[in-house]
């Protein structure tokens, strides 16, 4: 992957992880605010609902004001102005709790209006496993005095808590899924790192290669040429294998320097016109004097006089002799490829090449064009290869705006066709 699509994954997952972190903390933070809303409006309306319910018991007139006051976000005075029986006042506080769902523990305490003492508390509970609140008994009644009551809720964020644990537990997914994806980051910017080393080491070493390549083929260019050398067959013979050598270690070492080119964004795909006629027949023809001296053959089937497109020459040459050559590499018998060129009804050219090789599985014709893939070749051991081959043809046909297309059936042979608008 380019450095530059790392660099906008990087920023936009970065955006992507702000806006969800502060998406969820305001989701959380605004949850918090109603859910502590809806608990005051709640103890308010059950005080209110059992103030009333005592002074109708007692039959006088509650204050026009302050009836309910809120000392602390727990804690509520209520003045009834009459005598509070706490038997009755505990009654109540679980009836009106009740109605309203406040299901978590509280504590009431009635004080001595002209004096402001306590005068009576208790704590009152819910058993875990029935649900239902605890009554005290034996509660005492006051009525030689005016008071008030109050309550606390000392369980009050604990309660509230508890019943924002739909958004608790989205928010923990999706931190957790944060996390992962801030790590799945981390991965990848690791492995870019490793990748790239990687590719540094290899261009380095490759191009390092060139050097002694050069010096090799004049080495062997020289000997070839020597009068004496040329009357030794066995060293005309060596001399020949040093010259296949080298030119063959030199494609290989041109066919890494290109995929580095291509994969830093500096390959550069210069289209002339060219006639794919005229092109493919030389090609063929120059295929058939290497042949001439080994077993295969290489046909050129045609019904075009003319056939003008753009490309770039070299590296057309280039993927049209990978394709050729892998016919011949892959094959378990006397190599066959046929090259056919025609038009298609939707007026483009294609140009197909077909063999008579070992063929390729169904299942790894979409794999055939990976970096690195080899296809697996039985008891073909001597098949050499980088796996480089149609990684490249792939990405020049790409570059070209072009398609290629893969039939096979193993023992029948592979067909592939390069699809190529014409020019106009």
């Amino acid at each position: 992957m380019p450095s530059r699509s790392i660099r906008i994954i990087l920023i936009l997952g970065s955006l992507a992880i702000a806006g969800i972190i502060f998406i969820q903390g305001y989701w959380v933070s605004r949850t918090l605010d109603i859910k502590e809303d809806d608990f005051h409006q709640s103890v308010t309306i059950a005080l209110r609902n059992v103030a009333e319910a005592i002074s109708k018991y007692n039959k006088s007139e509650l204050p026009k004001t302050d009836l309910i006051n809120r000392r602390t976000s727990n804690y509520y005075s209520v003045n009834v102005n009459s005598a509070i029986d706490a038997n009755i006042l505990e009654d109540y506080l679980f009836q009106e709790f009740e109605k309203a769902s406040l299901n978590t523990v509280f504590e009431y305490a009635v004080y001595d209006c002209s004096t402001d003492k306590l005068v009576y508390g208790n704590f009152c509970s819910i058993e875990e496993e029935s649900k239902e609140f605890v009554r005290s008994e034996n509660l005492p009644k006051f009525n030689d005095l005016i008071y008030y009551f109050v309550v606390k809720f000392p369980s009050r964020g604990s309660y509230i808590v508890d019943s924002m644990r739909q958004s608790i537990l989205f928010s923990i997914i999706a931190f957790l899924a944060i996390a992962f994806f801030a790590y799945a980051m981390w991965v990848i910017l690791r492995q870019k790192q490793l990748t790239e080393l990687q590719k540094d080491f290899i261009n380095n070493m490759t191009h390092e290669f060139k050097t002694p390549i050069s010096s090799i083929k004049i080495a062997s260019d020289v000997i070839r040429a020597d009068s004496a050398i040329q009357d030794n067959t066995r060293l005309v013979k060596y001399a020949e294998i040093i010259t296949t050598q080298n030119e063959r270690l030199n494609n290989q070492v041109e066919k890494v320097l290109n995929i580095a080119r291509l994969e830093k964004d500096q390959f550069e795909i210069k289209k002339t016109k060219l006639d794919l006629v005229s092109f493919v027949s030389n090609f063929t023809n120059n295929e058939k004097l290497k042949l001439a001296e080994s077993k295969g053959e290489i046909v050129f089937n045609c019904s075009l006089d003319l056939a003008t497109i753009l490309a770039d020459e070299l590296h057309f040459t280039n993927v049209v002799s990978t394709i050729v050559d892998n016919a011949f590499k892959y094959c378990d018998k006397t190599p066959k490829v046929e090259i056919a060129l025609e038009a298609n009804d939707k007026d483009d050219y294609v140009l197909s090449i077909k063999d008579n090789g070992i063929g390729i599985k169904k299942e790894m014709q979409k794999k055939v064009f990976e970096k690195f893939y080899r296809i697996p070749t039985g008891n073909l051991h001597d098949v050499k290869g980088f796996g480089l081959g149609l990684f490249y043809v792939k990405n020049i046909i790409d570059a070209s705006k072009w398609e290629i297309q893969i039939e096979s059936e193993i023992g029948k042979g592979t067909k592939f066709k390069i699809i190529i608008p014409k020019h106009t």
